[in-house]
């Protein structure tokens, strides 16, 4: 897989196009087409690896270094909730949400699972 297949791959996974990332990013339109045949700039090659959550030697050759993660259980999160679109605005609520409302929501939600399953979690 080539760079720019690497990075289309992301975008679909994120549910994103191309040019949005572009926008996003703001780099010029078209680039990530042209990334075809040119490689980007390192620093740019950065702003893909940030705004994915991905390592720069991901985006470069599609690898990762073992031990990105302190151990198994965190990658799989990690991996779950980039590809989760629900998990995403989980955490992201929980990022730019008073604490103390979400404590109220997360409360609501236990409360809701034990009622339709009887379990605690």
């Amino acid at each position: 897989m080539t760079l720019n297949e690497r990075i289309v791959n992301l975008c679909e996974k994120k549910g994103i196009s191309q040019s949005k990332l572009e926008k996003d990013l703001g780099i010029a339109k078209g680039s990530v087409t042209k990334w075809k045949t040119q490689e980007p700039r390192h620093s740019t090659i950065e702003k893909v690896a940030d705004y994915f959550g991905v390592s720069v030697e991901y985006i470069m050759t599609g690898e990762e270094t073992s031990g990105y993660y302190l151990n198994e259980e965190t990658a799989k999160m990690a991996q779950e909730m980039f590809e989760d679109p629900d998990m995403r605005s989980l955490f992201d609520m929980k990022r730019n949400m008073p604490p103390e409302r979400f404590k109220a929501h997360m409360e609501f939600m236990k409360n809701l699972y034990k009622q339709e399953t009887g379990e605690d979690i």
